[in-house]
């Protein structure tokens, strides 16, 4: 692996882990920091903001990748070039059954894969699937989660976004959201382990830019998903079994 500096995210071999946390807002990186101790800022150019900290005596690398599968896809391979192995999306998702509330936790066993970028770098009939001991820990972490397939898309404001919302929910999807695709399947190709853990923003059939807004003003039950979310994956790459 190269240890020159990374053209988007500048991130080189220099950080020192196999672990990273990725994040679409670079404002929820700073909320990890946080949790962490010994935090250390690494970058923050174009979309991509990065910190260093520890957790539980794990050094984990935590980095926002903006809106999107194209920006996350870059960031999947920077973070391949610089020696990382694992990497947990924490993220927020829009419930796509009835009975999931705000912040509850959707972890995706799968994603229907309707992004474009994923395809370009596989059949569409390729499975976008996360590390069986990712999500294993995650089980033992997080019972309480709703657990099920989710799927990524490319964009809010489509016309028919309704019905193929509708449609997917029939088919027993729980949740949607941007870059889970991209980040399973480009990870799957690069031998990192991944997974995704989303916090719920809007309500099934909800409005989505009210839920979007509520988070970003913190709202009660979506800002303690959020928190909930990013101890999750902290615990998970913390756990003593990875290195085993």
């Amino acid at each position: 692996m190269t240890e020159e500096q990374q053209p988007h995210t500048q991130l080189t071999t220099a950080i020192d882990t196999d672990s990273a946390i990725i994040v679409g807002d670079p404002a929820r990186v700073d909320k990890a920091a946080q949790l962490m101790t010994d935090v250390q800022d690494w970058a923050y150019n174009r979309e991509y903001k990065s910190i260093i900290g520890n957790y539980a005596g794990k050094r984990i690398l935590v980095m926002s990748t903006g809106i999107g599968a194209p920006s996350t896809g870059i960031g999947v391979e920077e973070l391949h070039n610089v020696n990382v192995k694992r990497a947990i999306r924490v993220g927020s998702a829009g419930a796509m059954q009835t009975g999931i509330n705000f912040g509850d936790l959707i972890i995706g066993e799968g994603v229907v894969r309707d992004d474009g970028l994923s395809r370009q770098y596989v059949p569409e009939i390729y499975p976008a699937v996360p590390a069986f001991n990712l999500m294993a820990l995650a089980h033992k972490y997080a019972p309480q989660a709703v657990y099920g397939i989710i799927r990524s898309h490319d964009g809010f404001y489509m016309d028919n976004n309704a019905e193929t919302e509708a449609f997917w929910s029939t088919k027993g999807i729980v949740g949607g959201d941007m870059e889970s695709g991209a980040l399973m399947t480009i990870g799957r190709q690069r031998h990192m382990e991944t997974l995704s853990i989303l916090n719920n923003v809007v309500l099934y059939e909800g409005d989505l830019a009210a839920g979007v807004n509520d988070l970003v003003n913190g709202e009660s039950a979506m800002a303690a998903g959020e928190k909930a979310s990013l101890k999750l994956a902290l615990d998970i790459l913390s756990d003593p079994s990875l290195e085993a």
